[in-house]
């Protein structure tokens, strides 16, 4: 399997690579995200095969569809070590409960940040170090998160060898939980960087950065934002794992709906239908950062500027920039490299919005991709937590709530609807409060988090300080 830019001109094969190498690198070198050259096709005989496996086998068999280079022992060795009821709290890892008739939950947070960001991360934690010691290398991890990608990185990095992470964060925007669980970590090996702005501005950096070549291979930078396809690869497992879960037999649909900021969680969707997996609808769930939802029901896409990207109580959603959203649009355009760089590189970069509205490939989106999409705002979110407390007895989290709100409005007679869930209630504990009346339940391990001492760095939103102190931070 073979690896392409999302801006790769037609026909043009001298720059495919294997996974390992965009495992380390991140970012294509012509600013574009890599997908594999075509999505591996699951046959009524494979879907059979995996109904049932644990979850460690189903990773392998998922993955080894696209990894060639890592021996089959080792890279089933990597799975195992990574999803085990130790780390994720239980044997089933990502358990499906049923709410109401033709509703569920899947659980994806339960590993060690109580987020789903772990699901992947912890994957790739041990795919870096495997890979880096094979080849006795170091690497510089630039991040940058809105809540959960960091705190899931940094619990996944923290003490690996040959590994150095700094995260950026938008100072003052993510939770106190949040803030508390990456800020606290002593590691050597992690730098925390708060921005002065928000998570676009931080993500602008990580992609200068990326896009700066000599800088990039002098200090061997490489990414775990949902821009390294190894983080979406690793997503796409938990779709079928849902599915077996939801169905009996391989004839059965179901859809997902995903509450959704940066468009990875529900691209890995995306590529799950793409490879065969029986799903109908994929249903994306947005914030009053509603960038993504204003697409699918207009055909235009619009980012918005730092000062119009808004605070919510959903914050790790508040985004106007969904970096994931350009490889769905290269399969939208037939894998048109060409006609995708001068949508993201020209108009977005130059207009801040391109228009897809007049064209056949937008009106293919919904009958041919599956997705619809819809908005909550912070009072929806407070109806839905209390809802699903008092009638259900369970406690969601608000990005979860924003899934269950618009999940409800896309139901469909004999089809099973699948929320991700993104976080546990912790991690949101104000608006909790706010819905509630009640604080939620805190894992033990995070008790008094909040005070512990914090290493973490102010900085303006500014690529060249931040490329000073990678430089200065790098031993």
């Amino acid at each position: 399997m073979l690896y392409v830019s999302t801006r790769a001109a037609s026909g043009d094969t001298a720059d495919r690579k294997h996974f390992c190498e965009i495992l380390l690198e991140g970012l294509a070198p012509d600013g574009g995200l890599y997908l594999p050259e075509h999505y591996p096709q699951v046959s009524d005989a494979m879907l059979t095969k995996w109904r049932g496996l644990a979850y460690a086998d189903l990773a392998f068999e998922v993955l080894s569809l696209y990894i060639d280079d890592i021996p089959a022992a080792d890279l089933k060795a990597i799975c195992h070590k990574t999803y085990t009821q130790d780390v994720f709290g239980t044997a089933e890892i990502v358990p499906l409960r049923q709410l109401e008739a033709g509703l569920y939950l899947e659980a994806l947070s339960n590993g060690p940040t109580l987020a789903f960001k772990d699901m992947a991360m912890q994957l790739l934690g041990n795919l870096f170090e495997y890979e880096l010691a094979r080849r006795g290398e170091e690497l510089n991890i630039l991040g940058a998160t809105s809540g959960d990608t960091g705190s899931a990185a940094e619990y996944a990095m923290r003490g690996k060898k040959g590994v150095r992470v700094f995260m950026t964060s938008p100072n003052g925007r993510m939770s106190p939980f949040q803030q508390a669980q990456m800020f606290s970590l002593q590691d050597e090996n992690i730098h925390n960087i708060a921005v002065d702005g928000v998570f676009d501005d931080c993500q602008d950096i990580v992609k200068a950065v990326s896009n700066d070549l000599e800088f990039k291979r002098k200090y061997r930078i490489g990414t775990v934002n949902s821009i390294n396809w190894a983080r979406l690869m690793a997503q796409v497992v938990y779709y079928f794992a849902g599915y077996f879960q939801a169905t009996k037999s391989n004839s059965e649909k179901v859809s997902f709906t995903v509450p959704s900021g940066n468009f990875g969680n529900v691209c890995a969707g995306h590529v799950a239908r793409s490879m065969g997996l029986p799903i109908d609808r994929l249903v994306v769930a947005t914030n009053e950062n509603d960038v993504l939802d204003e697409f699918f029901r207009t055909g235009v896409y619009r980012v918005r500027s730092s000062a119009d990207t808004h605070e919510t109580s959903s914050p790790s959603m508040d985004i106007s920039k969904a970096s994931n959203f350009e490889r769905f649009v290269f399969d939208l355009l037939g894998r048109d490299g060409a006609q995708t760089k001068a949508l993201f590189h020209d108009q977005l970069g130059k207009q801040g919005r391109f228009d897809l509205s007049a064209s056949a490939a937008f009106q293919s989106a919904a009958p041919k991709y599956g997705f619809v999409s819809g908005k909550s705002t912070h009072a929806n979110r407070l109806a839905t937590i209390r809802d699903t407390y008092k009638r259900f007895g369970t406690m969601i989290d608000t990005h979860t709530a924003d899934g269950v709100k618009v999940a409800r409005e896309h139901l469909q007679a004999g089809v099973p609807m699948i929320v991700l869930e993104t976080a546990l209630p912790i991690k949101f504990a104000e608006t909790i409060e706010e819905a509630l009346g009640q604080s939620p339940t805190r894992p033990a391990k995070f008790e008094g988090i909040e005070a512990l001492p914090k290493r973490v760095k102010v900085m303006p939103a500014d690529a060249a300080l931040i490329k000073r102190y990678i430089a200065e931070n790098v031993h």
